[in-house]
């Protein structure tokens, strides 16, 4: 092995070893485990053409898979192997791990759901593909300058991808603008006043013990006419390069700004950019194996990762009318049978939908489309006797106020199947966003609770504790998740109990370590580690923390005497570049946390810090180290989570509300093993009901009404006194998210993990059932109910 990664090194990389770098060897590193790798996925393309598999097509607008080496090799079972064989040659494969880029191509749960059920799909030997955008920047690298967050390019792709292949053979003419005309034969024909060529960059997603390879496929974006060079000979430099540039900024960043009318067109281009690409590709492979495309939901499925892509639903009618001669009924039929819908979220905001004159002039011939669904569907539903206020929820255009094209509505309507993500958050769809169109089709609805791969968050990302579990229970939870409930007699076990202590106090000491080095922070690793880490959303409650971090420091302060519980209060997480306020969130904390870390007062009991750029390898860091994971959003807006299945599979007790998924790791992990507090969705609903008014709560509790006014009167900002007085001032004034409904909950919740802390023995038996119990969070139980109950490839 080390002759071959030599042997890389001088023929691909160019280097000898005494002139090569870390980053060479990196290079090399990955290119030698990269032979093996592409044997592998070619057998299993050859494996799903010969038995003519149904595939799965997993569309999302995010792909966080953050770095491949590590969990390829682990995945290969050559981890110890090119350990070795690099430290042959002096070089230290962890160190070489620590240099490749986290792939910019997520923010948040979403992303890396959908990252790891590529990892699942192959690890169950399911033939799927996952289709995106290859993000040049993705999303941005934040900075923190003064506290606030400043957004910078994540250049990840400045030195190239080792992991990636071009693939010319597969590009697709996308086109915009234009108009529909009639031709002789009667058909519609489209044609686009502009148009780029997607090309597709696939990436292999190796699965457990390189059982089965699958292909990420990504596209990038290229100009019909890269250089106009009439234009250049006339001396427009600039003009005759503008058709790439135009093309080129379709992948350069993820979610673009869309507060300006020219932010929300490019996101709407991407989103059918890579939609149309995407359903090309899958008609066109379909079309090459089977040559009927009527057979089409036999043998593809293509789950629609949220809205984001719900517009591939009017591309595939597109293409099955306009192109395969198919009546609009047939190919509706075509398309229903081969979508599902996965709805993330029930944030009205998050619900898509686009101006109709906008839509309409992107997409002339998809608007027309939308309206023959859309007059299908409401034909459809006063048949069966909808009132007009139903019609109106129903419609794919919504008539109230300027009129807009609701995206969430058409992958309703084109789906076989719309699944939520927890248990209650489907209940919650059936209630809210979708009851009409779930009474319209009581049938469609199902829930499929989110999962993670435990070979990237439990094996691959704390090692030690997956050696110590191997140890007591043997090798085959590695096969088999579910067996880590072979730890349950071993949570009482006083010597088992202080080896997981062991392993939890290492992990908290190499965070604390890198944190010095990263930030300048020194940090005690015997206190209790407190962690939110998350996209900074108010749903999400950030501020309650930070809110209830200022009152506890107040009461330190006060009352010295008390027995204080030594804590370190850890956030990350990066804000929507036009989120103003989460990007004071963002400030607020980082305020707190330089007036705390000064203060000598409070002699260290209590320490706060922002995590700067908050990625898959930052979370690989913390998660591992974390005592307590803080999941404290509004009950009923929080979809899902899959933060907290990470922290309890490695031994965090949760903080949280009955919100998402936090219902079901209660019901898993038993009550007393998790410690949960404030309004249920349903009194969250009932007081927005009546009328909620936070002046009451806040009058009330003498903790929180000196927090928010020493926050709004500048404490914290002496720079600038009022610089939170309008993030405090709307907890006043409306409160949406009940913060301050909660918050007295919240710090009795806080007060009760203090008193559990310091009974270490209870804690460590809590801890321990965590991770004996969330074994069924695995993202492989996940995708075996996508496989079975959705897609028909079980």
């Amino acid at each position: 092995m080390a002759a071959a990664i030599v042997a890389t090194l001088v023929q691909r990389i160019g280097k000898d070893e005494k002139a090569a770098r870390p980053h060479d060897w990196l290079a090399a590193t990955i290119l030698t485990v990269r032979n093996d790798i592409i044997q592998r996925w070619m057998e299993s393309t050859r494996d799903a053409h010969a038995k003519g598999a149904k595939r799965v097509y997993y569309l999302s607008l995010e792909f966080l898979i953050g770095r491949l080496l590590r969990d390829a090799l682990a995945n290969l079972g050559q981890t110890g192997e090119i350990a070795e064989a690099l430290k042959t040659l002096g070089v230290d494969l962890a160190e070489i791990e620590e240099i490749e880029p986290d792939a910019a191509l997520g923010n948040g749960g979403l992303g890396r759901l959908a990252a790891c059920f590529m990892e699942s799909l192959a690890s169950l030997d399911l033939p799927a593909y996952g289709y995106g955008i290859r993000y040049v920047n993705g999303m941005f690298r934040q900075r923190i300058d003064d506290g606030y967050q400043v957004e910078l390019p994540e250049n990840w792709l400045q030195h190239g991808n080792p992991w990636e292949f071009e693939r010319r053979e597969s590009a697709y003419f996308v086109g915009f603008g234009g108009e529909v005309v009639g031709t002789e034969t009667g058909h519609v024909h489209w044609k686009a006043g502009e148009a780029v060529e997607a090309v597709a960059v696939d990436t292999p997603m190796v699965g457990w013990r390189g059982k089965r390879v699958n292909t990420l496929r990504l596209w990038t974006a290229r100009a019909i006419d890269p250089l106009r060079l009439d234009r250049f000979n006339d001396g427009d430099f600039e003009g005759a390069l503008a058709g790439q540039l135009r093309a080129e900024t379709l992948t350069r960043v993820l979610y673009p700004n869309d507060s300006t009318a020219a932010g929300q067109e490019l996101r709407l281009r991407q989103e059918y950019f890579f939609s149309s690409a995407s359903i090309q590709d899958i008609v066109r492979r379909h079309v090459q194996y089977t040559g009927d495309i009527r057979l089409l939901p036999d043998k593809a499925a293509i789950q629609l990762n949220d809205t984001h892509p719900a517009v591939a639903v009017a591309e595939l009618m597109r293409l099955l009318i306009d192109f395969h001669d198919l009546g609009f009924d047939e190919a509706w039929d075509v398309t229903r049978r081969t979508f599902g819908y996965t709805n993330h979220t029930l944030l009205p905001e998050a619900l898509e939908s686009w101006p109709l004159p906008l839509f309409e002039r992107l997409l002339p011939r998809h608007m027309q489309l939308v309206y023959a669904i859309n007059a299908k569907l409401l034909r459809e539903a006063r048949a069966l006797g909808s009132d007009d206020n139903a019609i109106k929820a129903i419609s794919l255009i919504d008539e109230g106020g300027e009129r807009r094209v609701r995206m969430a509505n058409l992958a309703f309507a084109g789906s076989h199947s719309v699944n939520g993500v927890a248990a209650l958050h489907t209940e919650l769809m059936k209630q809210t966003v979708f009851a009409d169109l779930h009474r319209l089709y009581p049938d469609r609805i199902n829930n499929k609770t989110n999962g993670i791969t435990p070979r990237r968050w439990l094996f691959e990302a704390n090692p030690g504790l997956t050696g110590l579990i191997r140890d007591a229970i043997g090798p085959d939870f590695c096969n088999d998740v579910d067996r880590l409930s072979g730890l349950e007699t071993l949570a009482d076990d006083s010597a088992f109990q202080s080896k997981f202590q062991a392993v939890k106090r290492s992990n908290k000491v190499v965070l604390a370590q890198w944190l010095k080095a990263q930030m300048g922070l020194r940090i005690d690793p015997d206190a209790l580690f407190d962690v939110q880490i998350k996209r900074i959303h108010e749903y999400k409650r950030q501020l309650l923390n930070i809110i209830e971090t200022v009152a506890l420091y107040d009461q330190i302060r006060s009352h010295p005497e008390r027995d204080w519980t030594p804590r370190v209060k850890l956030f990350g997480g990066k804000a929507a570049s036009s989120y103003h306020n989460a990007k004071m969130i963002i400030k607020l904390a980082n305020d707190v946390a330089r007036r705390i870390n000064a203060d000598p007062a409070i002699g260290g009991l209590l320490k706060v810090a922002f995590v700067p750029n908050y990625n898959v390898s930052v979370a690989e860091r913390m998660i591992p180290a974390a005592d307590l994971s803080e999941q404290i959003s509004t009950a009923g807006l929080e979809a899902s989570g899959t933060g907290n299945m990470k922290f309890a599979l490695n031994g965090a007790l949760t903080i949280g509300t009955l919100d998402g998924a936090n219902v079901e790791i209660r019901d898993h992990v038993g009550a007393e093993n998790i410690v949960i507090f404030g309004l249920t969705a349903d009194q969250v609903a009932e007081k927005r009901a009546q009328g909620y008014d936070p002046r009451e709560y806040i009058e009330r509790s003498p903790e929180l009404s000196q927090a928010l006014s020493a926050i709004a009167s500048g404490v914290f900002s002496p720079d600038d006194p009022d610089r939170y007085k309008g993030l405090i001032g709307g907890l006043y004034d409306g409160d949406w998210f009940m913060l301050c409904a909660d918050f007295d909950a919240y710090a009795t919740a806080q007060r009760e993990v203090d008193r559990r802390w310091n009974d270490r023995k209870a804690w460590n038996q809590s801890t321990i059932r965590n991770v004996a119990r969330v074994g069924w969070f695995s993202s492989d139980r996940t995708i075996r109910e996508y496989a079975k109950d959705i897609w028909g490839v079980l």
